[in-house]
């Protein structure tokens, strides 16, 4: 049977009516598909949770795409050497203990483990809100994101989860979305704190990036480089071990939570 063009658009439509809302109501809700969004999506799904990632650029895998100033290789440590194997990325060992691998490889990698477990990823969709209840986050407000470039005024959708993870990166969007509807006095979102990191420093930052790992807000966590901006901590060049480490860790916490 010949396939015209209407029929292309009916299978579109169709198929993303079907299964965009059977992710109303999940386990976990990710925003951000960098690497520690995508480690925290493959291993939550692979311990048998509902997890949808909402990645506000047309592609996934955030910094780690560009590798190096856009040498697409990635360096990392030996303990996050296993986060790596996991996906079936080839490593190669460097000079002072330190691993490099193709920075593409890893994303696109790291995100088919990641589907294959069964997380659920919708690009070009931007987290504007946070569901609220009970002094709790418990969901994310979600829109396009072309809606959100444009400036244009249109009511978005809601996400229920039973906990959230902030893996926006630098940006640290939701908790700063968070603080403003939650305003606490004290504590890392308190509103003397700027969420911003620190200089470089690679060595401090990747191991504050795991240290600040944690649960920000009741229902709400953080991981990346986010964490870093939370809590005013070193940012990273090209390497990613810890993003890869504070990934799985905040998978850990949450799997221990639920």
């Amino acid at each position: 049977m010949k396939i015209d063009d209407v029929s292309v658009s009916t299978t579109v439509f169709n198929r993303f009516s079907l299964e965009f809302p059977q992710y109303f109501d999940v386990d976990v809700a990710i925003a951000g598909a960098g690497p520690a969004g995508l480690v925290a999506a493959c291993f939550l799904a692979d311990a048998g949770k509902k997890v949808v990632v909402f990645e506000r650029k047309l592609s996934i895998g955030g910094g780690m795409w560009g590798g190096g100033m856009m040498f697409p290789v990635i360096v990392v440590q030996k303990d996050s050497t296993h986060i790596l194997e996991h996906a079936g990325v080839n490593i190669k060992k460097e000079q002072q203990g330190y691993f490099s691998a193709d920075a593409i490889e890893s994303v696109t990698k790291l995100a088919a483990v990641a589907i294959d477990a069964g997380a659920k990823f919708f690009n070009a969709m931007t987290v504007e809100d946070v569901l609220i209840y009970n002094k709790r986050v418990n969901g994310f407000v979600i829109n396009w994101s072309a809606v959100d470039a444009a400036g244009l005024h249109v009511d978005p959708l809601s996400i229920r989860a039973k906990a959230c993870i902030d893996a926006t990166g630098h940006p640290a969007e939701v908790c700063r979305i968070t603080r403003k509807k939650m305003r606490p006095s004290t504590g890392p979102l308190c509103e003397s704190r700027d969420l911003v990191e620190g200089s470089m420093s690679a060595m401090e930052g990747e191991k504050a990036v795991v240290e600040n790992t944690k649960e920000v807000y009741p229902g709400l966590y953080v991981a990346g480089m986010c964490a870093n901006a939370v809590f005013g901590s070193y940012r990273m060049g090209p390497i990613f071990g810890g993003m890869l480490l504070s990934g799985k860790k905040v998978a850990d916490i949450i799997l221990k939570e639920l």
